[in-house]
């Protein structure tokens, strides 16, 4: 586990994560905010995009910041759609679970060995590692990325590949349930098990089981190329930048989505969309006060006596984050069309939130 400002700050950039015993003294780090009400901490950080924010249900922020296009004016608004990124992940996590449900899997710690016998090291990887980032798979990300700048068009097939060469050659980048090391890898492996066990395309198993139930029906795969009339631009540096290639994301960041589904998503699981017993196997326990691990496709971040469990999400053009604090019966949605490569922004909201408006 890792310190708060620490661990947040490694996802951003994308380090190795592993366990640690730093402590929150080491952390003096934090940009220093007038703060006084959540709308003017996101008014201060000149936050971009659409924000909600409750707390023992009651609003202190659902409201749009700035522009949603800048070249056409339109505003921020609840039912527009944002590039959620690494929030997907969250939806596939919870796609596992209903492979369990369903009795396509019989418990987490099965190993990737039972559904690809050649896998390499599949016999030491179960589930429940790669759900948790603890499987020492290198993320496959860059590498296709650059291939696909070279003009190479890849599916979650020819990235499954990649992965397996990058293992084959270079091996695990250290020995499963050793160590914590966020990869893209592990979620798209996850997202290609749903489809093989299921017989049913990842993003189907996941309309049918979670968007159609929920009435998310503003949630949905993302294309290369967003709809400026119902989607929100992209931005970065103040430049346009909403073009990506989404199959690189497949199972770990492709979904976009809208502050209204993203509401319902976190608040179905905040509530009952889990079962206690499945609460308890998704959400890491027994977090100390000051430090922050990984669960099963959710944070647990605690604070004191304040839990705070959430997901973050960068990708061209977007960051985003949704969360809730079963304290305070909070909810927080942020979907941002500005690109924060460091992720100070989200940053800055999590330790302001938790030190200011969630501190019992």
């Amino acid at each position: 586990m890792l310190t708060l400002h620490k661990l947040l700050v490694a996802l951003a950039i994308s380090m190795v994560i592993l366990f640690t015993s730093c402590s929150t003294d080491d952390d003096n780090n934090t940009p220093s905010i007038d703060y006084t009400t959540a709308e003017n901490l996101l008014n201060d950080i000149n936050f971009q995009g659409y924000a909600i924010i409750t707390k023992n249900g009651n609003d202190l922020v659902r409201q749009g910041f700035g522009l949603a296009n800048e070249n056409t004016g339109l505003p921020q608004e609840y039912e527009l759609a944002y590039r959620i990124g690494s929030v997907s992940k969250t939806l596939t996590a919870a796609a596992i679970v209903q492979l369990k449900r369903d009795g396509y899997i019989s418990n987490y710690n099965q190993t990737l060995n039972e559904f690809d016998s050649e896998f390499p090291n599949g016999n030491q990887i179960s589930i429940a590692q790669l759900l948790s980032h603890q499987s020492g798979i290198p993320d496959y990300q860059f590498v296709v990325e650059d291939a696909a700048a070279q003009g190479e068009i890849l599916d979650e097939e020819d990235i499954y590949e990649v992965i397996f060469e990058l293992i084959t050659e270079n091996g695990l980048n250290f020995t499963p349930g050793a160590g914590k090391q966020y990869s893209n890898s592990n979620y798209l492996i996850a997202a290609l098990l749903v489809q093989e066990l299921t017989q049913m395309p990842y993003h189907d198993y996941i309309q049918q089981n979670i968007f159609n139930p929920l009435e998310m029906n503003n949630t949905f795969k993302g294309i290369d190329d967003i709809n400026p009339n119902t989607h929100a631009e992209g931005y970065n540096n103040g430049n346009a930048n909403s073009v990506y290639p989404i199959n690189l994301a497949f199972g770990a960041g492709d979904f976009s989505s809208t502050p209204k589904d993203m509401e319902t998503w976190t608040n179905a699981v905040k509530t009952n969309w889990f079962t206690t017993a499945e609460k308890n196997d998704i959400f890491a326990q027994d977090v100390p006060s000051g430090y922050v691990d990984f669960g099963l496709g959710w944070f647990t971040t605690q604070e004191g006596n304040t839990t705070l469990y959430w997901h973050g999400g960068d990708i061209n053009g977007y960051w985003s984050m949704i969360g809730f604090i079963p304290e305070y019966d909070a909810t927080i949605v942020l979907l941002s069309n500005k690109q924060d490569d460091t992720g100070t922004e989200r940053n800055t909201i999590i330790e302001q939130l938790l030190t200011n408006e969630f501190n019992q």
